[in-house]
């Protein structure tokens, strides 16, 4: 995705005192600027570490890629909604209530749980190469498809309830190195393949969701390129036994080079 130019952000956002040529990167120098971080474990920045003890499970990181942006953009003043496991209708039960007509900025990454992620990558570990290619078909199916509605009734209800606020869909990065070894467990290159697949059928449906809702959709397969689990330099954990809820999720490393340097490419 091309860095977002100053005419189209003039069309996006109102800022007290700014003047329709300014630079994103100028945006928020005349007043504070309200940024609204919503999203699943992807968001909350589940294998980055570093949890705040007071989000309890949502396991928000002082080290995802929100916190990292904000914390290089100190006009913005983040609402850290974010929340492992969040699903779609999560996102709208308890999420959406942090947005106002003030808020100017919204980044948002959500789908993965809906397509049943944890549940498609825990039968990858244990299962077949057969049972994996089925399990990511079937999904990938589902992301083409019927997600596309649903991703899309969700950012226009974003845009209703914060109509000035630029709104940035961060997308799912392929989680596997197609070489190297995997430890403590092996994947076939099939495994490996039909994972990655689910990872493009979700940017893909998210991509179409944020199309049909005037959304701007950030791909982050191509910063993730080279880094996957199992790579020489991974972004991304393989099976972390000692926490599985880590599996399959950027490191540090992934929120601060893959999606802060990625958001910071795209808006200022």
């Amino acid at each position: 995705m091309r860095r977002i130019t100053a005419a189209v952000a003039a069309g996006l956002m109102t800022f007290a005192g700014l003047a329709a040529a300014n630079a994103p990167a100028e945006a928020a120098t005349t007043a504070e600027a309200e940024y609204v971080a919503l999203g699943d474990s992807y968001a909350s920045g589940v294998g980055a570490g570093s949890y705040d003890p007071a989000s309890g499970d949502c396991k928000r990181s002082t080290k995802n890629y929100p916190h990292l942006w904000a914390a290089a953009h100190p006009k913005y003043a983040l609402k850290d909604v974010t929340c492992s496991g969040a699903t779609i209708a999560d996102i709208r039960d308890n999420q959406l209530s942090a947005l106002s007509s003030t808020t100017n900025l919204v980044t948002l990454t959500v789908g993965g749980n809906d397509a049943q992620f944890s549940s498609v990558v825990k039968g990858c570990v244990t299962e077949s190469d057969s049972y994996c290619q089925t399990a990511t078909s079937w999904m990938s199916y589902y992301a083409r498809n019927q997600l596309v509605g649903e991703l899309t009734s969700l950012y226009k209800d974003i845009k209703t309830r914060s109509p000035k606020a630029l709104i940035l869909v961060f997308g799912y990065p392929q989680t596997l190195s197609m070489s190297g070894a995997c430890s403590p467990i092996e994947f076939s290159p099939a495994k490996r393949t039909a994972m990655n697949g689910l990872a493009d059928a979700l940017a893909e449906g998210t991509k179409q969701a944020a199309t049909n809702a005037s959304a701007y959709f950030i791909d982050m397969r191509k910063q993730f390129e080279g880094h996957g689990a199992c790579g020489s330099s991974p972004w991304v954990h393989s099976v972390n036994l000692a926490d599985q809820t880590e599996s399959f999720h950027p490191n540090a490393a992934g929120h601060e080079k893959g999606y802060a340097a990625k958001f910071s490419a795209t808006w200022g």
